[in-house]
């Protein structure tokens, strides 16, 4: 999964053509661990229609002070350039497809 920072966000995800799915992340952070492979399976199965990357929250705090994320993980979609949808913690794969099915 690729990682973005305060630098390469706008390039990386404003301006995607496709919809980017943004994990807000950090290393201290447990529901982050656990929804990593989540996270790689659906770039890995979605990547035609999905762009996943992850913004460490401790090493970015620009982007995410801008988009007023609080707590790990925060998952937020971009679609052309714009946040549509935020989901705030870890979830099963199943669950996240579904949650992602209207963006997609």
């Amino acid at each position: 999964m690729a990682e973005v920072t305060d630098d390469s966000f706008e390039a990386e995800v404003i301006g995607a053509e496709l919809p980017v799915l943004v994990e807000f992340t950090a290393d201290w952070c447990p529901p982050c661990r656990q929804i990593a492979p989540v996270l790689s399976a659906v770039a890995a199965e979605e990547g035609d229609r999905l762009k996943v990357v992850q913004l460490d929250v401790d090493t970015n705090p620009e982007t995410t002070n801008a988009y007023g994320v609080l707590s790990m993980p925060t998952l937020i979609v971009f679609r052309a350039g714009q946040p549509v949808k935020s989901m705030v913690g870890a979830r099963p794969k199943r669950r996240l497809l579904e949650e992602l099915a209207d963006v997609l």
